[in-house]
């Protein structure tokens, strides 16, 4: 006869010792940043109903709307920021699905050192990349404009890059890899067996592709551009760096403007209109998005362990790919990368010919605000960590919540968790400023510290940690923890001994890309900037507004050579984990 387990016995004696229910500990932990950002979307909205009249309390009204809408300015910035996101989704769905269409399903020679430039793409900050187009296509000091408008009778073809459009595609030059890196999981998972069909019966390679590998493909690059879409709409960084001088105004940078006023207050009523019509927009494209992919499987076309992909042969056509991959390579990071370093060795900007290399020098680094460099370095070191960190154990929290546990409300937590991606990061910074200056500025003096940066960074990365997370727990199976649990081990020791350990790859992979996502951020931190909390992409952005555009150069460069470390540990070590779905 068995006897009763060891540990169940009812009758044990009191301890003095409270018990608490670790699924609810969990589950509190991980609804804490939900609350937060929710605290954050509802503290926008009402201001924007605030009637603020100086030397009185406010009242509750519609005049920032009516002030607002009643602007022609507000729609023509609208349609700045529709045919910029248009654009940027349409360059970077052209790059990056041929460029995941080649790497996936052909047979394309050193298709790894493709993925490889591809993958660290996603890493260089976009305002970077707007830096070295600005060198290359300014419309009055660009070097290609200028040798261009050197050649006579010319002077038609140079371009513009000071407009929605001219921004828009240097934004989808820059988002590029991160569609290449979402869609290339879609083509490894298609079946061979239809393309194989499709040549079986006559049809070419492009006939193929546009009538069989792309309608299967189609769910996945559309989820792309809806995702790229809620990315374009709130970018601030190129709209800053080439906008910005020229005033074109896009919709992040009009924020910017409201919140931080060359003259007078801070509009923030007008600032919460816009940002609620562009709430319910963003929602809206994330629904959608959700949506997309939630019956993706219809699609589905891949059964059986036995599917083995077959590549498409391009044979003497190879050379034509990478001549395609070349002219993206060179648009998307290597002209703007070299510019920017030539201009770094520059005292003022000029173009390339043999007599400026007589007064190229290091005086440009030389003559950094050091002390202000070293401090924002300091700064964004701190954040990386950190913010990294706690996004990870709040993610860890949430993850197991949504997947794990039977609590009511779980599913809730989980459309929370990816609220941060759809609400427009500059949208949550507005919020956050008022908050920190006005609520609770007495009783928690958060604001023009890093801490604010800290929170904040941690409740926009928190959807990216989640869907990392909730992936890598749900392709662990339950036994090991359910053994764990009839062996009478606490939660929190099986969470600790047991799921952690098999999924550390991922978590290794989230908190790199986390922290690398901390490295570049611009949009945030620009509008809680003071001197105090300084991080290093706003120092840079800030020598470039001050017109120390060479040494803004300078500045991105040592910003450049800081990412090869930080792009080897992720390349070592956070790849390995979940190859090219990381983005998605």
């Amino acid at each position: 006869m068995i006897g009763p387990a060891v540990g169940n016995d009812t009758t044990r004696p009191f301890t003095g010792r409270l018990k608490i229910d670790a699924r609810l500990l969990l589950a509190s932990v991980g609804w804490l940043p939900v609350v937060l950002v929710a605290g954050l979307v509802v503290v926008v909205v009402w201001l924007s109903f605030q009637v603020i009249t100086p030397g009185q309390s406010a009242n509750f009204g519609w005049r920032a709307y009516r002030e607002l809408y009643g602007d022609p300015f507000v729609y023509q910035t609208l349609l700045n920021t529709g045919w910029f996101a248009l654009l940027s989704v349409a360059v970077a769905l052209f790059f990056g699905v041929v460029a995941a269409w080649l790497v996936e399903r052909t047979d394309l020679p050193y298709k790894n050192v493709l993925f490889t430039l591809m993958t660290t793409g996603v890493l260089v900050q976009g305002f970077i990349t707007a830096m070295g187009w600005v060198f290359l296509l300014h419309p009055r000091i660009g070097l290609m404009n200028k040798a261009i408008a050197s050649i006579h009778g010319m002077e038609w073809a140079t371009v513009d890059i000071a407009t929605p459009m001219g921004m828009g595609v240097i934004q989808g030059l820059a988002l590029a890899p991160l569609a290449f890196m979402m869609v290339a999981a879609t083509f490894r998972s298609l079946d061979p067996a239809l393309e194989e069909a499709a040549a079986v019966h006559g049809m070419g390679l492009i006939s193929t592709l546009l009538r069989v590998t792309l309608p299967l493909a189609f769910p996945g690059i559309l989820a792309a551009g809806i995702y790229i879409s809620t990315i374009g709409i709130a970018a601030f960084d190129v709209p800053a760096i080439i906008g910005l001088p020229n005033r074109v105004f896009m919709f992040s940078t009009f924020l910017y403007f409201r919140v931080q006023p060359e003259f007078g207050a801070p509009r923030y009523d007008l600032a919460g209109a816009f940002s609620t019509l562009m709430i319910f927009l963003s929602l809206l494209l994330s629904w959608l998005y959700i949506q997309v992919v939630r019956y993706s499987h219809r699609y589905a076309v891949v059964t059986g362990r036995a599917y083995q992909p077959k590549p498409v042969e391009l044979g003497r056509t190879a050379w034509l790919a990478w001549v395609f991959l070349g002219f993206y390579l060179l648009l998307g990071q290597i002209l703007p990368t070299l510019v920017l370093l030539w201009n770094s060795l520059l005292p003022y900007f000029q173009p390339i010919s043999w007599s400026s290399l007589d007064i190229i020098s290091f005086s440009n680094y030389h003559n950094l605000p050091w002390s202000h460099l070293l401090e924002s370095a300091r700064n964004t070191g701190i954040l990386m960590v950190s913010v990294a960190s706690l996004t990870l154990a709040f993610s860890v929290a949430i993850s197991w919540t949504v997947t794990r546990s039977d609590l009511a409300g779980r599913f809730v937590l989980d459309a929370g968790a990816f609220l941060p991606h759809a609400i427009p990061h500059v949208i949550l910074a507005v919020g956050a400023n008022y908050v920190a200056l006005f609520l609770v500025g007495k009783a928690l003096p958060i604001y023009g510290t890093i801490y604010i940066l800290l929170a904040l960074y941690v409740l926009a990365w928190m959807s990216f940690g989640t869907r990392v997370l909730n992936s890598a727990i749900l392709q662990v199976h339950k036994e090991l923890e359910e053994v764990g649990k009839v062996s009478g081990i606490p939660l929190l020791t099986c969470l600790r001994k047991i799921l952690v350990p098999l999924i550390a790859p991922a978590m290794v992979n989230a908190w790199l890309w986390m922290a690398l996502l901390s490295y570049r951020e611009l949009t945030m931190a620009s509008l809680l900037v003071t001197p105090h909390n300084l991080t290093f992409p706003v120092f840079i952005w800030s020598l470039w507004m001050e017109g120390s555009i060479t040494r803004a150069a300078a500045a991105s460069v040592l910003g450049l050579a800081c990412m090869i470390p930080l792009v080897a540990l992720y390349w070592v070590f956070g790849r390995r984990a979940s190859g090219s779905d990381t983005a998605i």
